[in-house]
C-alpha cells in the first residue's frame, strides 16, 4: 500500500552517548527522506558528542571516541541537518519518546529553533507494540521475513523502521496510508514539550504531567507561584520543555497586556 503523503516524511534514527535526553548527546543521525513523489534521499552524518562514549553504549552501537574524534559536532553541521528535515514530518522507531526530544535538545543547544506548530509524527513502535508486541529485530522478522544485520547502526535501523511502516501498512487494512491518521494512532498521549512535561487535557490546556501540580494547567500554576518558573528554568529539564513553559507564560503577560 502507498503511504500518502502531501510533504517529505523523514525516517531517521539517532546512536548517541546514552538515553538521557538532557545530558547525552548524538554520535550518529541517519535520515532517510521520503517526498510525495516518491522520490528517496538518504543522509548519515557521524558527530563528535564532545563527550566521552561510554564503553557498554561503544559495545552496542561500535561507534567509539576515535571514530568520532575527526567528525564534526552537531552544532557545527545543525543547519545542514536542520535543512534536509525541515518542513517535513518525522518518523522513527521509539522516536516520541527518545529520538525526537534528544534532536530537538541538540537543534536548541545550537541556536536551532525547529518549527514545531505543523509537525506530525510517527513511531513506528507504538504500531507495532499496539499489534504484536515485538522489537524491531522482530518486527522487520515478522513483517518483512527479512533478518536484521548490524543493527544498530543508524542506516540500517532507519531503513528497517522505513520498510518495517510500509509492510505494516500492507497488513492492517485499518491503518490509513495518511500522515494525520498514523500520527494519531502512534501518538500515546497529547504533549506540549516532546518530552511529556506538559500534556494537553481534555480541553486542550497545558497541564504538568509530574510533582506536587501534576494534573493542574501550568498557566495558572505560573501565575499563582512566580518562583516556581525560576525553579523550572534552572533545575534539569529539557531545553524545549523550557522553551515551552517561557512561551506558555508569555502568552499569558501578553494577554494580561491586552
Amino acid at each position: 500500500m502507498k503511504l500518502k503523503i502531501e510533504r517529505p516524511l523523514c525516517f531517521f534514527d539517532l546512536e548517541t552517548t546514552g538515553i538521557n535526553i538532557i545530558k547525552d548527546r548524538i554520535v550518529e543521525i541517519a535520515v532517510l527522506k521520503l517526498h510525495p513523489d516518491e522520490k528517496i534521499e538518504k543522509k548519515v552524518w557521524l558527530v563528535n558528542p564532545e563527550i566521552p562514549i561510554p564503553k557498554e553504549v561503544s559495545e552496542i552501537h561500535g561507534i567509539t571516541d576515535d571514530k568520532v574524534f575527526d567528525a564534526p559536532t552537531f552544532k557545527e553541521i545543525s543547519k545542514i541537518i536542520y535543512n534536509f528535515i525541515k518542513e517535513s514530518d518525522l518518523a522513527g522507531y521509539n522516536s516520541d519518546r527518545f529520538d525526537i526530544p534528544l534532536l530537538m535538545e541538540e537543534f536548541l543547544r545550537s541556536e536551532i529553533d525547529f518549527e514545531t506548530k505543523n509537525l506530525k509524527t510517527i513511531d513506528v513502535q507504538t504500531i507495532f507494540h499496539k499489534k504484536e508486541q515485538r522489537n524491531l529485530t522482530a518486527a522487520l522478522k515478522f513483517y518483512c521475513n527479512k533478518k536484521l544485520e548490524n543493527a544498530h547502526s543508524a542506516m540500517v535501523d532507519t531503513q528497517a523502521t522505513h520498510d518495517v511502516l510500509m509492510s505494516q501498512l500492507e497488513k492492517y487494512s485499518d491503518l490509513e496510508p495518511s500522515i494525520s491518521f498514523l500520527s494519531d494512532f502512534t501518538t500515546r498521549r497529547k504533549i506540549a514539550d516532546f518530552a511529556g512535561y506538559i500534556v494537553f487535557n481534555k480541553e486542550g490546556e497545558e497541564c504538568f504531567s509530574f510533582g506536587k501540580h501534576k494534573g493542574q494547567i501550568v498557566e495558572n500554576i505560573l501565575e499563582k507561584e512566580s518562583g516556581y518558573f525560576g525553579w523550572l528554568l534552572n533545575a534539569d529539564f529539557p531545553l524545549y520543555t523550557k522553551k515551552i513553559l517561557t512561551q506558555i507564560r508569555m502568552r499569558k503577560s501578553n494577554l494580561q497586556k491586552k
